[in-house]
């Protein structure tokens, strides 16, 4: 779901292979073979970010990078251990303020004089013609320019470095604005007080059979998107018709559930949401992560219309105000258990960051006990899933390297291939046979991710997630 394309007027012109693939070729899930992408991936960063993590992918290469004024066109050193020698040409394109294409070539060099290797698409041999694109690339003495690749491999580590990033959550030291330093996005009538009726949409499916009296499910919440809070309402509402009482545990700092429970109580009107909001310092935030989305508090608001509707639900923060690492972990674990045992005969469904969900330690970190193994040892029956979905956005928050400091915008998000849901893979749950060692249980497929923006700001237009077509 990803993956930069060809520009295929120039590699049909150009295009060779390796010995073992073509370099331009990019492993295709939905078939299992390597193949030639067909579009463009427009990266949700600013041109000169793309760029800057291109070259840093090179220079871990041991290449030295040489840019071009302006910056949107560099080359590297020659790739080490390589005959006859080769270097990459990188190339950028500003689509908007961050909005960003970036091609990674690698040019091989040939012998002034000699003549270039049959190209792999079973043409004739002869004299290879190098592109106006690659005139003003530096050359070699005795070597010249001959032929230009995609290089698939690096454009891959380069979508994995800016679609694959940890996503921030930035607990303590992140105090709230005045509200009227702030613009919240309309809540119109179709949100307020006069439409009572909640959204609760088709039944997710195969979840029911994860609907039990004081079950726990956690789902690793990619935050900071639209799709989860509301496949989290479909499986409330599917829970609530089948008579259960249902727990909605969300990543809201227990300070904030006085004010939580005010809000349930009201008529959800502009008024309530105006006082919910001001007397809130999470969803004031100077800077706010995915955990204070609108659609979390969408989510908030349709749990009000469940209530008014008659069905038994509660919301619960669980999340810490200050606390980091193990510390949060043990705090979070603690204050579900605690929403649980005030509901024994509720099912609790628990919304957290990926690593919070799972059952089992993180492999990358022995020190780290995750929310979901604390949890797991004291309720062996607790379930967890992790998420599978298509390529899209989040807004989140996430620690740039290059100014060094802390940037909550829309970014990219691609999933892993493990976590990629195929074009054949249904939107629902799909159950594992057994755990697997990170502890989930099995995966809710999403489709497509989609941002959402806190709502207190003023609105923004997301950028576009469809590929762009390759241009000929």
């Amino acid at each position: 779901m990803r993956r930069l394309g060809v520009m295929l007027g120039l590699l049909g012109c150009v295009g060779c292979a390796s010995a073992t693939r073509g370099i331009s070729d990019q492993y295709n899930p939905e078939t299992g073979r390597y193949e030639k992408p067909t579009h463009e991936v427009v990266y949700s960063v600013p041109v000169e970010d793309a760029m800057m993590t291109a070259r840093y992918i090179l220079e871990k290469n041991r290449m030295d990078v040489m840019e071009k004024e302006g910056g949107l066109e560099m080359f590297s050193s020659f790739i080490p251990d390589v005959i006859p020698p080769e270097r990459y040409y990188i190339q950028g394109e500003r689509l908007g303020p961050r909005q960003a294409l970036v091609r990674v070539f690698r040019i091989r060099y040939t012998q002034e004089g000699g003549f270039a290797a049959p190209e792999a698409s079973g043409r004739s041999s002869g004299q290879a013609s190098v592109p106006d694109a690659f005139m003003n690339i530096p050359g070699l003495e005795g070597y010249r320019p001959a032929h230009g690749y995609r290089d698939m491999n690096i454009e891959q580590k380069l979508l994995e470095r800016l679609e694959m990033a940890p996503a921030l959550e930035l607990v303590g030291g992140n105090p709230p604005i005045p509200i009227r330093s702030v613009v919240m996005e309309s809540w119109g009538e179709e949100d307020g007080a006069s439409a009572t009726a909640p959204a609760c949409g088709a039944p997710v499916e195969g979840a029911s059979s994860l609907f039990s009296k004081g079950g726990v499910l956690l789902v690793a919440d990619p935050l900071g998107t639209q799709e989860v809070p509301s496949v989290a309402l479909r499986m409330a509402c599917e829970a609530t018709a089948q008579d259960l009482p249902v727990t909605l545990a969300l990543s809201i700092p227990v300070s904030e559930q006085p004010l939580l429970e005010r809000y349930l109580a009201s008529d959800g009107d502009s008024g309530a949401i105006q006082e919910f909001l001001s007397g809130s310092a999470f969803w004031r935030r100077v800077h706010q992560d995915g955990r204070s989305s609108r659609a979390m508090l969408w989510l908030v608001e349709q749990a009000r219309r469940l209530r008014v509707s008659g069905k038994d639900v509660a919301v619960a923060a669980i999340d810490s105000d200050k606390a980091h690492g193990n510390e949060r972990e043990e705090q979070m674990a603690e204050h579900l258990m605690n929403a649980r045992s005030k509901r024994p005969q509720a099912w609790t469904l628990a919304l957290t960051g990926s690593v919070h969900a799972r059952t089992t330690e993180v492999s990358w970190d022995g020190d780290l006990e995750p929310m979901g193994a604390r949890v797991a040892r004291v309720l062996p029956s607790v379930r967890a899933l992790d998420v599978g979905f298509q390529r899209g956005t989040q807004f989140t928050c996430r620690y740039s390297v290059w100014d060094e400091e802390v940037e909550c915008n829309v970014f990219g998000i691609s999933p892993t291939l493990e976590a990629r849901q195929s074009s054949k893979q249904a939107a629902g749950v799909t159950l594992f046979t057994a755990p697997r060692p990170d502890g989930f249980h099995g995966r809710l497929y999403l489709g497509a991710l989609t941002a959402s923006f806190p709502p207190l700001q003023a609105p923004r237009q997301a950028p576009p997630v469809n590929p762009v077509p390759a241009r000929k």
